[in-house]
């Protein structure tokens, strides 16, 4: 489904989310913000109650919403308040594999084989 947002010299843009990777700091910004207030208001929940909640000034919680720069504090603080912290584990998700196992393993994995060897098990 298309996010349509506007930035601060307000032209339109419509997006997907499989073009975020085309997407300017700005743009993320902006679409953090709309999704933000997206799920503020599926909460049914409007923005006075949201910042004193989470402890922010009111217009703290429109910049965040509207794109115009913001700290990360704000941001944590907004999805504590909206009961939706389980997104912060996506922004830096753990490694499963040590990068320095692997590569030990794949080292050690690696050999050569001989021509000969091969023609000798297929007869």
């Amino acid at each position: 489904m298309p996010i349509t947002f506007t930035l601060s010299d307000k032209r339109y843009y419509y997006t997907d989310m499989d073009d975020i990777a085309f997407m300017s700091p700005d743009e993320l910004q902006a679409a953090l913000g709309k999704q933000l207030q997206e799920l503020r208001i599926a909460k049914n929940l409007d923005q006075i109650t949201i910042a004193e909640k989470a402890g922010i000034s009111e217009k703290a919680l429109r910049n965040l919403e509207a794109g115009r720069g913001s700290s990360i504090q704000t941001l944590v603080r907004v999805l504590k308040a909206l009961d939706s912290l389980d997104g912060l584990r996506l922004l830096a998700p753990k490694s499963t594999v040590s990068p320095l196992a692997l590569l030990r393993h794949s080292q050690t994995a690696r050999r050569r084989v001989r021509r000969s060897s091969i023609e000798a098990n297929k007869a």
